[in-house]
């Protein structure tokens, strides 16, 4: 299975099972900015801690490897677990709503996008921003995460919310890297 087919598969088990999700990270700034290779597939996802089994239960493990002593984990930590598909076609970062107020945010804007012959819940490209700013920053001025912010506000820029963006810039500190962001904007 490829990688595109792969998201599809995922995002049906999850619709499915009445999982809320929204597709996020570097596969959804290569959709909206500038094409490049990634390997991992990242979803938010919204889960209680009572509804483990929901998701467990909706995964073969003929298909995929998963451990289940980590999912239940992450669902009571709001962290991550990942999937893998055995055939080798990649690997699915579940990413559990938190109740920060940017989580919900983003997860509550995300919105509709036809991928592959699909509709799937993507994340604005105001929040892909954000989201990959807050990376770059907390990864030590991540290269790749700042380019792909970079390159998904070039495209974008002319249907950007920019009041939104600099709402959370300035409420998540990330100033300093959206400034740079902006000059290397204005170098282009």
């Amino acid at each position: 299975m490829l990688q595109p087919r792969l998201v599809i598969e995922v995002i049906n088990i999850l619709n499915k099972n009445n999982i809320e999700y929204m597709l996020t990270g570097s596969f959804v700034s290569s959709f909206q900015g500038e094409p490049r290779l990634t390997h991992d597939i990242d979803l938010i996802i919204k889960i209680n801690q009572n509804e483990e089994n929901k998701i467990i239960n909706a995964f073969s493990k003929d298909i995929f490897y998963f451990d289940e002593d980590n999912i239940i984990q992450a669902i009571k930590d709001k962290t991550k677990f990942n999937i893998i598909a055995l055939d080798g076609s990649g690997k699915i970062d579940f990413w559990l709503l938190t109740d920060s107020e940017f989580d919900k945010s983003r997860f509550s804007r995300k919105i509709k996008e036809k991928f592959y012959g699909k509709e799937v819940f993507i994340s604005t490209p105001e929040d892909t921003i954000i989201e990959k700013l807050y990376w770059s920053k907390l990864s030590g001025s991540s290269q790749k995460q700042f380019t792909d912010a970079l390159r998904v506000f070039e495209i974008q820029q002319d249907i950007l919310d920019i009041k939104y963006i600099k709402y959370w810039i300035e409420k998540l500190n990330l100033t300093d890297i959206f400034m740079r962001l902006i000059n290397e904007i204005k170098n282009i």
